[in-house]
């Protein structure tokens, strides 16, 4: 929570975190699905209780200043105060969530709220891995915007095309002819991009070349000022070169392809394989009632 506080008062225009859901129902922010790497706790979230004496609500940041996880409701709570209503929100779903259970227990946080229509679904972003989440998106969130989070461009042309809004890219798979090719195509089609993670100010000018929408980083206040000199200058941004491009190997098409191998190898090994999302033809009842109200 504080580093999402302290990423809105450098200026950020959005967060981002990811989503994991405790045996007793509580949508948390975690990147990890177990808990040992970043807190002093073990275990894998899925399996463990939110409340209670032994519960997660107890566990503690490894880093200082030690922190609690924060949950999805206060993630909301946080934007909703009138100071950050101009912050978005990235949701990164991970695949080892039950998408219906997940996505029902968000639209019950996200219609809580006083105006949650205009005030703050508009800012929300649901970033997907796996195509079979996009059903019980569309079903269960229809009206939020979808992207795709991924490190391969033929998955994403594939099965999230049609689907999706934006497309949440690893910037290495962007840097080469393809991905010059991708990036014309989602334009044409009127469809965001979004480049992940990037913290060198190489990558970042690299990114304004490019003209994306968004810029995923570690360090938000390193790419703001970057930014800002660029923008009163543009000439400033011949100081950073574009040699690193064929310099690694990381940024060649044979990489690109085995990555993408290698991610949906991962993900299919956990979500199941992929397929074509079949979209409902309208919202289902509950949600449309809900929403209504």
């Amino acid at each position: 929570m504080e580093s999402f506080k302290a990423a809105i008062a450098v200026g950020a225009h959005a967060i981002e975190s990811d989503v994991h859901v405790t045996l007793d129902s509580v949508v948390i922010m975690s990147h990890d699905p177990d808990l040992a790497r970043t807190t002093d706790a073990v275990g894998l979230i899925k399996e463990r209780n939110w409340f209670g004496e032994d519960g997660m609500e107890h566990c503690r940041t490894l880093k200082e200043p030690k922190q609690p996880m924060p949950t999805f409701a206060q993630t909301i709570e946080l934007l909703m105060l009138p100071e950050n209503r101009h912050v978005k929100f990235n949701v990164d779903v991970k695949v080892q969530n039950n998408p219906d259970r997940l996505f029902k227990l968000m639209h019950q946080t996200i219609s809580a709220q006083e105006n949650w229509e205009t005030t703050l679904a508009p800012r929300i972003v649901l970033g997907l891995w796996h195509p079979t989440f996009i059903v019980p998106a569309k079903t269960h969130l229809p009206y939020l915007s979808l992207a795709h989070i991924g490190v391969s461009l033929e998955i994403a042309r594939e099965y999230f095309w049609e689907s999706c809004d934006a497309f949440s890219i690893l910037f290495i798979a962007l840097a080469s002819t393809e991905g010059e090719r991708f990036r014309k195509d989602a334009k044409a089609a009127g469809k965001s991009i979004m480049v992940w993670t990037v913290n060198d100010p190489l990558q970042m000018t690299e990114a304004v070349r490019w003209g994306v929408d968004a810029i995923i980083t570690d360090k938000p206040k390193d790419w703001i000022d970057l930014r800002a000199r660029i923008s009163e200058n543009y000439e400033s941004s011949a100081e950073y070169g574009r040699s690193f491009l064929w310099t690694s190997p990381y940024y060649y098409r044979p990489t690109h392809l085995l990555f993408g191998y290698i991610a949906r190898k991962r993900l299919e090994k956990v979500a199941g394989p992929f397929l074509k999302a079949v979209l409902p033809a309208q919202v289902t009842p509950e949600i449309r009632v809900s929403a209504a109200a």
